[in-house]
């Protein structure tokens, strides 16, 4: 059985309160969000043509300067900041080992800066915003059996349970360090119940609504 709109705008109102999106009335916030989208993807590409470090460093002072005009908190920006660090201290290591220390700081600017912009675009984004701009941009494909409405819906999803399933990740390890267990071999599997319950519950509110 296929989702009417009722039922759509009902999963979109629900997606909406559990959104990442900080409400505030900034510049940044009233840009359409297929213009932060087509930003997003212009700068995804054209990040990785330029050779130079010069230029991925603007794009990051911009980034971060469109953060202050959309007032995000900085502790938001630093959680975001901090969560990537690993992975991208990692990253530049093997750069510095293998192709050099510019290629590193390159690579570095680029995935701060795309982390950070798309980020920003969910923050200052409403997630029924993003799934009407989504669906629109794919109606053409309607005749080759795309599904714009379900495309939409599990980008919104997709976007919001990154984050919650690192929430979930972090109130297990606090829950297993509370027991006094530093490292767990057996941490995927609390996470793994964790995620699936929560998963089930929101199939069961999204089957409740007529989406199949």
């Amino acid at each position: 059985m296929d989702a009417g709109p009722n039922a759509r705008s009902g999963a979109c109102q629900d997606l909406s309160v559990l959104s990442l999106y900080h409400d505030a009335r900034t510049p940044v916030h009233t840009v359409p969000a297929g213009a932060k989208l087509l930003v997003l993807a212009v700068a995804g590409t054209a990040l990785f043509f330029v050779p130079s470090i010069v230029w991925p460093a603007v794009a990051l002072a911009v980034v971060l300067g469109s953060y202050a005009v959309a007032r995000i908190p900085w502790r938001t920006t630093g959680r975001q900041v901090l969560g990537l660090a690993p992975f991208l201290a990692l990253i530049m290591v093997a750069q510095v080992i293998f192709t050099g220390w510019q290629s590193a700081i390159l690579v570095g600017e680029r995935l701060l800066t795309l982390v950070l912009l798309a980020n920003l675009v969910t923050l200052t984004t409403r997630t029924s915003a993003m799934i009407e701009t989504i669906e629109r941009l794919l109606q053409p494909l309607r005749p080759l059996g795309v599904r714009p409405e379900r495309v939409g819906l599990l980008v919104a999803m997709t976007i919001r349970f990154i984050p919650v399933i690192r929430e979930q990740a972090q109130l297990v390890r606090d829950a297993q360090r509370a027991r006094g267990i530093e490292r767990s071999t057996v941490f995927l599997v609390p996470l793994l119940i964790r995620t699936l319950r929560m998963a089930d519950g929101v199939g069961e509110a999204l089957d409740a609504r007529g989406l199949d």
